[in-house]
């Protein structure tokens, strides 16, 4: 075992490894954004701005860099590259981490490589972790990449010799841990690793003054991105900065690192049972290995890797007991220790026949891909020590290449998740997210204020304005964060761009365009806004009138968000169209008692001056309210990317909580066609018609049929 441990690790095989992930990341790249976190993240990259709490600092420096690069000509395929290198760098270092362990196991060095590599891949292409590298959904491919070195400079610090050299590795360590936390705080999950190996190797190695000397500068100077960038990039007001932490060590920085927003729970306050949580981590484990697969065939995957990982587990800890703990204490962290420390609500796929469940508003298992990419590891230990059996079974038969040769055909278990999760893992060709915020956008009049709802129908609003330049001139007022005070500041500091005819639809630029608006969007002074409360007690059925606009409110109470819809609305009359997002369901109607005022046209509502009464052109139709028809026909069939919502996917849409969007190409094409056909337009009926029916089918997905 001292002899193996000194050999040169192999650092080529490891590039080679990375390769050969990276190639199957970019096969299956997504060619712009996507919904979800996304959006938001390219955007922040673009303008070095500060996406949600906790900010991560290190993700939006390290992309933004990265975005600088020539390496193609879209921005978001260059942040969607760096969340693939950063992950593919991630299963490199589990190569040499797998290699390093295989020492024990398997006395045929390329059978190691080899068993390497294949438990690598496994865990390079468990579902969830392929889904988050081929598109920069979030942060945590850079955790991935920096689980994956640490483990690395951990394995390599206890083989060193003991000596100045061997502590310089640890002081390495102690600032990686510190810069990453900056990241995201997943990526200091390899510290009971790193104490299992301290403790076993040399624990009086903390001890030495020099040493800790060294990590509490490291420390301080990784962390530093928190505690200076932070603060100092939100005063210079980007257009992305959430909870907008100015000023050093002030509240709004400690809200931010916090957290704060999200409103946890303490722990000792479950959001559901540990055990449902348990059940939804396994629910989530079980997609991992061939999600594409019939479930029977899925479960069978599920079955192979489980028993290939625990067995490799276990040949680690016969092999080399710290290496075995280290790792059961990485798997244990990343598993079980992350689901009670998250705490998370039931899931939202779990337990289908219990509606009343409170759940997650989506899936969540991209918190769990480091456990998924380092189970890889295991699974190497695994294919390293069956092979090792095999070939030890046939000791009297033939020569030792032959009885190795005999051995490897267990490899091709490590294809199964490349070919059991290609189809719904891949994100080529999917730009959804990317058409359906040019759509939205350009449904808007020039210089509009648009009202919307939540993440996936602001963030990729956001991107488009951001990075492509798409209608910039869109006031954008989130109903959501409109309960936060930053987010009412900036629109009440936000100077209106002037509208460019060459980044919007054709069909603006034949239009005539109002001036520029001088004046903020919300003109509500910064003490105004802070002293805004977060709820308001109204009179029953009261209300509020603009000249012949009234507002009747649909409820006791109005929260702060509702607050500033009515001042958005006072403050722009007659002076900038205000408009709400049909993703915005039913809170103009119920909330504010707008239906008599608010006209479609296509994905938005108009809200209108005085009471809307029909014409031949604005109707009153079943489901859309009032329809300006030939607007609404020119948005569906001129400007909005129809074809992309109804193209064909191997298993329909695969991320239920998002399909929410879709929804509305089917809800708004489906109105239209109704009253198409009322007008007598048949063929125009038909195809919207055709349009809805196409959605739902992509959104019943592997059922459509």
């Amino acid at each position: 075992m001292a002899l193996t441990s000194r050999e040169r690790p192999p650092y080529l095989f490891a590039l080679g490894t990375f390769v050969a992930v990276l190639v199957i990341y970019l096969l299956t790249l997504a060619p712009t954004t996507a919904f979800w976190d996304t959006s938001e993240y390219i955007a922040a990259a673009k303008v070095l701005g500060i996406p949600h709490p906790p900010g991560n600092p290190l993700f939006v420096i390290l992309a933004h860099t990265f975005g600088l690069l020539p390496l193609v000509a879209d921005y978001a395929v260059r942040i969607n590259l760096f969340a693939a290198v950063t992950s593919a760098a991630a299963a490199g270092f589990w190569f040499l981490v797998a290699e390093r362990w295989l020492r024990g196991i398997v006395s045929v060095r390329w059978a190691r490589y080899a068993a390497a590599f294949g438990g690598v891949l496994v865990g390079a292409t468990s579902w969830s972790v392929w889904n988050q590298s081929t598109v920069n959904e979030k942060v945590y491919t850079v955790s991935l990449f920096s689980i994956a070195l640490v483990m690395w400079l951990v394995v390599r610090w206890g083989d060193d010799e003991p000596g100045p050299h061997r502590d310089r590795w640890l002081v390495l360590i102690a600032y990686v841990l510190a810069l990453t936390s900056t990241n995201h705080l997943m990526g200091v999950l390899a510290v009971p690793a790193l104490v299992v190996y301290v403790l076993w190797t040399d624990w009086s190695v903390v001890t030495r003054p020099r040493v800790l000397a060294g990590i509490v500068v490291v420390v301080l100077v990784g962390i530093s991105l928190n505690y200076l960038w932070l603060p100092m990039r939100a005063a210079q007001y980007p257009p992305i900065n959430e909870g907008e932490p100015v000023g050093f060590f002030s509240q709004a920085l400690k809200d931010v690192l916090n957290r704060v927003q999200y409103g946890k729970p303490p722990l000792t306050e479950r959001q559901a049972s540990f055990w449902g949580q348990l059940g939804n981590f396994w629910q989530y484990y079980s997609w991992q290995f061939a999600r594409d697969w019939p479930g029977r065939l899925s479960g069978v995957a599920t079955a192979i890797f489980t028993v290939l990982g625990l067995s490799g587990l276990w040949a680690l800890w016969k092999s080399d007991r710290r290496a075995g703990l280290a790792g059961l204490a990485l798997l244990g962290t990343l598993s079980v220790g992350l689901v009670f420390y998250m705490n998370f609500k039931y899931g939202f796929s779990q337990y289908p026949d219990q509606a009343s469940l409170a759940r997650e508003v989506r899936e969540r298992d991209y918190f769990f891909i480091g456990s998924f990419a380092v189970y890889g590891a295991f699974v190497a230990c695994g294919l390293g020590a069956l092979m090792q059996s095999i070939a030890d079974g046939l000791r009297d038969r033939g020569s030792a290449t032959a009885r190795w040769a005999a051995a490897s055909p267990v490899l091709a278990l490590a294809f199964i998740p490349l070919f059991g999760n290609h189809a719904t893992a891949s994100r080529a060709h999917e730009t959804m997210a990317r058409d359906f915020a040019y759509d939205m956008l350009n449904s808007v009049e020039p210089y509009g204020i648009l009202i919307t709802a939540g993440d996936n129908d602001t963030f990729p609003l956001w991107y488009a304005q951001e990075v492509e330049g798409i209608r910039p001139d869109v006031t954008l007022a989130n109903l959501s964060l409109m309960n936060t005070n930053w987010h009412l500041r900036q629109l009440a500091r936000r100077v209106t761009p002037a509208f460019d005819p060459s980044k919007a639809d054709p069909y603006w630029r034949s239009v005539p365009v109002p001036p520029r608006p001088t004046t903020p969007a919300l003109a509500l002074s910064q003490p105004a806004v802070d002293s805004l409360p977060e709820a308001m007690q109204v009179p029953a059925n009261g209300g509020i009138a603009f000249d012949s606009l009234h507002i009747r409110f649909g409820q006791d109470v109005l929260l702060r968000q509702d607050l500033a819809a009515i001042f958005l609305i006072r403050d722009n009359q007659g002076k900038r169209p205000v408009f709400f997002s049909w993703s915005d369901g039913g809170y103009p109607d119920q909330t504010l008692g707008l239906s008599p005022y608010l006209v479609s046209q296509g994905f938005v509502r108009k809200l209108m001056p005085a009471p809307v009464h029909p014409t031949k052109a604005v109707v009153m139709s079943q489901g859309l309210g009032y329809l300006d028809v030939p607007r609404t026909k020119s948005l569906l069939w001129d400007v909005y990317h129809w074809q992309t919502a109804t193209r064909a996917r191997p298993f329909g849409w695969v991320d239920a909580p998002s399909g929410s969007i879709l929804q509305l190409y089917a809800v708004v094409y489906g109105g239209a066609a109704r009253e198409f056909q009322a007008q007598g337009d048949s063929a125009l009926a038909a195809k919207g018609e055709a349009v809805a029916r196409n959605v739902a089918r992509e959104l019943r997905g592997r059922d459509a049929s």
